[in-house]
C-alpha cells in the first residue's frame, strides 16, 4: 500500500507534515544542479543502504552507475504492490519519482555532494510491478524520467528500458536503475 504522499505544486514530494530533507552530512549546497533542484523546490532524501551484497553506486572512470532505487521515503517502501492491481497509475509515476529523487541523492554521495560534475544521464532501467496484462510500462517510468531531465536539463536526456516484472524487492511496485557520464 503507498504510504500517503502528496506532490506539492513546486515538486516536493511529501508526506502530510514532512519533507524530505537534505542529508546534512553532505556538503553546502553550492553548484548550479543545487540551485536547480532548489529552484525546482525538490528536496533529496537521505540515502540508503543496500538491501544485500552490493553497493550503491559504482564509479569507473567517467561512468558512474547507480543501482537499482526503490521507491523509499523513511526508511520504507512508500508504493507496495502492483500496477493495474492494488497500485494506480498516478501512485506508480509517482513512486518512480521517488525512485528517481533516490538516484539524485546516490550520486549526490557518490560525488561528494558535486551534482555539477554529471555530464550526461547515459540510461535508465525502470522495473514496474505490474498485473500481466498490465502494457503501459513506459507510462510509469516516465516519472523518473521527467524527473531527472528536470533536473539536469539536457544532460538529463537518456536511452531507457521500461520492463514489467512479476515482483520487486520488498514489493515494491516501481524499481529504477541508472547510468551517468562524469567529469573526471
Amino acid at each position: 500500500m503507498f504510504l500517503p504522499l502528496f506532490l506539492h505544486a513546486a515538486g516536493v514530494i511529501q508526506r502530510p507534515n514532512t519533507f524530505v530533507k537534505y542529508n546534512t552530512e553532505d556538503k553546502a549546497l553550492v553548484g548550479r544542479i543545487d540551485a536547480k533542484l532548489q529552484k525546482l523546490g525538490l528536496l533529496l532524501p537521505h540515502v540508503t543502504t543496500p538491501l544485500a551484497n552490493y553497493v550503491p553506486v559504482t564509479i569507473f572512470g567517467s561512468l558512474l552507475t547507480v543501482s537499482g532505487q526503490l521507491p523509499m521515503l523513511d526508511g520504507k517502501v512508500a508504493c507496495v504492490g502492483k500496477i493495474g492491481g492494488d497500485v494506480s497509475m498516478d501512485d506508480a509515476v509517482q513512486a518512480a519519482r521517488l525512485c528517481a529523487l533516490n538516484i539524485v541523492a546516490q550520486v549526490r554521495h557518490a560525488l561528494d555532494g558535486d551534482l555539477d560534475r554529471v555530464v550526461q544521464c547515459l540510461r535508465l532501467g525502470g522495473f514496474v510491478n505490474s498485473i500481466d496484462t498490465f502494457t503501459q510500462q513506459s507510462v510509469i517510468v516516465n516519472g523518473a524520467s521527467d524527473l531527472i531531465v528536470d533536473v539536469f536539463g539536457d544532460a538529463g536526456k537518456h536511452a531507457r528500458s521500461s520492463i514489467s516484472v512479476a515482483s520487486l524487492p520488498l514489493g515494491a511496485a516501481v524499481e529504477v536503475e541508472a547510468m551517468f557520464a562524469i567529469a573526471v
